[in-house]
């Protein structure tokens, strides 16, 4: 049977996956190929779920395939080894969740029951330029997080530095530097507008699998490195206005540091809404029929009440 090629696709909360993955399934229709798709969320649901009608997706919700729901992962590649008996898959997506450990997500694809089947071919990783420095400051930044961002970093056969048009040109040189310091030397990093590079860069077969790799001594990460990192989902939300739900975003906490999900505004419509590095996105959608408006926001030993009592006293008011 001929193996499956896997692209794993990681990076911090808000980077850019996502988009990269719908670049992908773009690529992969013109050239007549069924992508398989495992989607990985921290939270209860996937706001975002409308984006992939008609894919052939597994979507493993509210925790992370790297470490608490890893043997989710194992079933659900068991499930696709089914589908490639029946020849329904030419090529298999991970985007694991914003705070995934992909060494470990790696280590699952390399066990001895799955080399048969599946052939990693490239580990993308997104890095989100606006927010880079920041991140490795242990002034702004949790240790939880600065050791994160390595691991996401250090295990890449390709970095996207995303968001470069956020960021000025100094800047770009001083993490450029940063980021060679944790990488191999043939590791090629691409500055990007929207995770947007040649095709032909982004799906070439860069991972090489060596004798290290399946070696018992590199089957030792630690499965908490997250631990301080939470999601929180607020339902029934009322009609409101953009500007209304970016003034709120913006006056959260530093500790929030992802936010997503569907909103129905007062001028008519549902959105989906992307907040990330302080900058608020809205794409319309075009089939509301079974839409209900949720939140997810998503950051570092978040206060969940405090979120929820300021929540309530901005928009309770409201009718839902």
């Amino acid at each position: 049977m001929k193996k499956i090629p896997v692209y794993m696709i990681s990076g911090f909360l808000g980077s850019g996956k996502t988009t990269v993955l719908l670049n992908m399934l773009k690529e992969f229709k013109r050239n007549n190929l069924r992508p398989g798709i495992i989607l990985n969320e921290l939270g209860e649901i996937n706001v975002e779920s409308h984006l992939f009608e008609n894919q052939h997706i597994r979507e493993l919700l509210n925790g992370c395939i790297c470490c608490s729901i890893q043997d989710d992962l194992k079933a659900t590649l068991n499930e696709f080894i089914e589908e490639m008996t029946k020849n329904t898959i030419d090529v298999l997506l991970i985007e694991g969740t914003g705070v995934a450990n992909p060494l470990e997500i790696k280590e699952a694809l390399l066990g001895t029951e799955y080399t048969e089947y599946f052939e990693l071919h490239s580990m993308i990783s997104l890095i989100d330029a606006s927010q880079f420095l920041e991140y490795q400051s242990i002034f702004s930044s949790s240790a939880e997080v600065r050791k994160l961002l390595k691991e996401q970093i250090s295990s890449a056969s390709v970095v996207l530095l995303n968001k470069v048009d956020l960021v000025k040109e100094q800047s770009l040189a001083k993490m450029e530097g940063k980021i060679k310091e944790q990488i191999e030397t043939d590791v090629p990093i691409y500055k990007t507008k929207f995770g947007v590079i040649p095709e032909k860069e982004l799906f070439l077969k860069r991972y090489r699998v060596n004798h290290d790799d399946r070696s018992d001594e590199h089957h030792h990460h630690a499965h908490h490195h997250h631990s301080t990192i939470n999601a929180l989902r607020i339902d029934k939300l009322p009609a409101i206005k953009k500007r209304e739900l970016e003034s709120w975003l913006i006056g959260l906490p530093k500790t929030v540091l992802r936010g997503k999900g569907i909103i129905q505004l007062e001028s008519g419509g549902f959105y989906n809404f992307q907040f990330s590095s302080g900058t608020l996105l809205f794409e319309k959608i075009r089939d509301s029929s079974t839409i209900q408006p949720t939140m997810i926001l998503i950051g570092d030993q978040l206060n969940k009440d405090e979120i929820l009592e300021n929540y309530n006293r901005t928009f309770k008011t409201k009718s839902i």
